[in-house]
């Protein structure tokens, strides 16, 4: 039997890797933010997700950072690593260098170190771009829906990917100019919506939910978003058409 695991020649030590992680706890008034560097072992097949709950198993138990799914599927792990912001929990340490920056998400409000309120956020610009199927046809339990085309349910399913993660806002040179830029987590909810026929609004609708500078028009085409979405969503096709749509309702 063929082994194809990866192994290290025998001769090669593990590296030692050190973790420069920006510290600041804004609820204590006397904490300044500064980087604290910890060294570990790395370990075959490491993720920073495994490195970071090794420092805060063994060596500093107040580290604050986030994670639930450890599979790429929550988003909670989301933080700025070496100035990219990507997830904890896909990156292995056998990608990067021995010397690793990590700070959190930019944007967001802080929680603590690298540990930010991305819900809170996510939560606002859901209410106010109202990402819900809006259908006033009455139903019952024994409603069946109309059946749905599987190329449209396919498109569908392919913007509804999204975990919310806030790595595309944290790139966004928009949103850290202007507090109330929806992002393309927003724009992209949008998209989405507008292609659901169980869905009743109209393009008017939706222009008055995006069709201003902080919505679609405020967009400045630097694509950052595109560039860190772990997910790889299409995220610079969506907001080209979004665009496009809604320039031409703003004319009509």
């Amino acid at each position: 039997m063929i082994n194809i695991l990866r192994r290290k020649p025998a001769d090669q030590s593990p590296r030692r890797l050190t973790l420069n992680i920006l510290r600041h706890n804004p609820a204590d008034p006397a904490s300044v933010p500064q980087l604290q560097a910890y060294e570990i072992e790395e370990a075959e097949g490491m993720t920073l997700f495994i490195a970071l709950n090794e420092i805060r198993a063994t060596q500093d138990p107040s580290l604050q950072f986030d994670f639930v799914c450890r599979a790429g599927i929550c988003g909670s792990c989301a933080m700025l690593i070496d100035g990219r912001p990507s997830l904890a929990c896909r990156t292995l340490t056998r990608d990067l260098g021995k010397s690793i920056t990590l700070a959190p998400l930019p944007f967001f409000e802080l929680i603590g170190d690298l540990s930010v309120n991305t819900g809170k956020w996510m939560r606002g610009t859901s209410e106010r771009l109202q990402t819900w199927i809006h259908n006033q046809t009455p139903i019952s339990l024994n409603t069946l829906e109309e059946r749905m085309e599987p190329e449209l349910a396919e498109a569908i399913y392919e913007l509804d990917r999204c975990i919310e993660c806030g790595c595309c806002i944290a790139g966004c040179g928009t949103a850290q100019m202007r507090e109330k830029f929806v992002g393309a987590v927003g724009l992209n909810k949008i998209a989405r919506f507008r292609l659901d026929p169980r869905d009743n609004r109209s393009d008017d609708d939706f222009y008055e939910l995006i069709g201003d500078d902080e919505g679609v028009f405020g967009c400045m085409s630097l694509l950052g978003c595109h560039d860190v979405c772990p997910k790889q969503l299409p995220l610079q096709t969506q907001i080209a058409y979004l665009r496009r749509k809604m320039a031409v309702i703003g004319f009509e």
